[in-house]
């Protein structure tokens, strides 16, 4: 998945109006939602027709060969891919307006921004039959995807890929600042000082040391926040943790880099993501997500490398997002749509779509061709940070709060007002959102 189409989803994976739509309609949707109906694998023989929607284009091919397979076993289901782009809000507008009628696809990808909105409003089905019969193995796939994709104990998401954070750099404009490209052992101090070192050797240039993207968490404030101990939202989904002391320390560092100028200024980086200064050579070293990955080698070619987070004050932990496969809770046909998330959830599948290079696959052990793709790159780094990353946060209505942090915090970036206000404003904000949520 490229870059920008990864981060529209998430940008854009919880409006507050959804709520009360699905809620409004929730009702009529949760029959076969209710619970977690056992499992049995249908007859080799079914006879049906499913809709599996997606918002990739580029993984259709992927997705085409592995329902030739699934229809190796199941001949007779007949699964018709559904590709709505994701450029702008078009998927989920359409999901969300499917979901208001009963009518949602048989199977469609989830984010994880999306899933408590979509699970506790009784749009989903559970899939804990699968589990419990062994059809799928939540073992087989990192388990901070699976906790994200269980909502009230029960699992109505089958993990589909993931991505995780690390450093990018080009190792051309360090070799030509006389900075040595970066190791595992880096701390944010070994950023600050090389980012420094970089920025004020092309002075004048347009060329700057580091950056992030500012325009949404994954990619930049979560990790720092994460790595200084701080927290996004409490684990019970109930109370925001930017007013922690580490939260705002991992506000401050953008901050800082920004003041020092090593980054670009807050006005820069909304004119141009970052990735895009990266991938034009106008950005040394990047914090970002194994997404972009593709785009970004094809750019760069073997000048791109790729290195784990600097360690801050706690850490060097990162977040992890990913999608998964689900089924609505009115299925029209479920025996038929589990046997097919049932197979999407294989390692064959799995191995499937490491063929393709364009995302990590979530099952376990299947990654490898993923990581030789684009060898000498470092890449195995975003398999070691699934050991160790924090779920995505979220909460039933994710949107809320998600766009109070596109408000505030702009203004502790561009130094309107201090970060530490600025993160005390936002906790209560977001708390206030969080409490409407029950």
């Amino acid at each position: 998945m490229t870059h920008l189409t990864r981060r529209s989803i998430l940008s854009l994976a919880a409006l507050g109006a959804a709520t009360a739509t699905l809620a409004a309609c929730s009702g009529g949707a949760a029959t076969g939602g209710a619970a977690a109906a056992a499992y049995t694998a249908p007859a080799k023989d079914i006879s049906a027709t499913l809709t599996y929607a997606i918002w990739d284009a580029a993984q259709k091919p992927a997705m085409q060969k592995i329902v030739d397979l699934f229809n190796v076993q199941y001949p007779n289901i007949k699964v018709n891919i559904d590709v709505t782009p994701s450029k702008g809000s078009a998927y989920w507008t359409k999901i969300q307006t499917l979901a208001s009628s009963d009518s949602l696809p048989d199977v469609f990808w989830m984010n994880g921004p999306k899933i408590k909105l979509y699970a506790e409003n009784n749009q989903l089905l559970p899939l804990d039959g699968l589990a419990e019969a062994k059809a799928v193995d939540t073992s087989n796939y990192p388990k901070a995807l699976v906790d994200l994709y269980t909502v009230g104990g029960k699992l109505y998401g089958v993990p589909k890929d993931f991505d995780t954070i690390a450093l990018f750099y080009n190792k051309a404009l360090l070799r030509e600042a006389g900075v040595t490209e970066p190791t595992a052992a880096w701390t944010w101090d070994d950023l600050k000082t090389s980012g420094d070192k970089i920025s004020k050797f092309y002075a004048g240039k347009g060329v700057y040391g580091f950056s992030g993207d500012l325009t949404g968490g994954q990619t930049s404030y979560y990790n720092t926040i994460l790595g200084a101990g701080g927290s996004i939202i409490s684990a019970d989904g109930k109370k925001s943790g930017f007013d922690e002391a580490g939260s705002i320390a991992g506000l401050q560092f953008w901050r800082d880099i920004i003041d020092s100028g090593v980054s670009p200024n807050m006005q820069q980086l909304t004119d141009t993501l970052a990735t895009d200064m990266f991938t034009s050579r106008k950005l040394a070293l990047l914090m970002d997500a194994s997404y972009i990955v593709g785009p970004t080698h094809a750019a760069l070619g073997d000048d791109m490398g790729v290195v784990a987070l600097p360690k801050g004050p706690t850490s060097n932990q990162g977040v992890i997002h990913g999608l998964a496969n689900v089924i609505p809770a009115n299925a029209k046909n479920p025996d038929a749509a589990r046997a097919f998330v049932a197979f999407l959830g294989t390692k064959v599948a799995a191995e499937v779509q490491a063929e393709t290079a364009t995302v990590i696959p979530a099952f376990n052990d299947t990654q490898q061709a993923w990581v030789d793709a684009v060898p000498g790159a470092g890449l195995q780094v975003f398999l070691d940070a699934a050991r160790t990353a924090s779920p995505y946060p979220i909460s039933k209505n994710t949107g809320a709060w998600n766009s109070l942090e596109g408000q505030l915090l702009p203004q502790a970036f561009a130094g309107t007002k201090p970060a530490a206000d600025i993160a005390k404003d936002l906790a209560t904000k977001m708390n206030e959102a969080l409490s409407q949520e029950a």
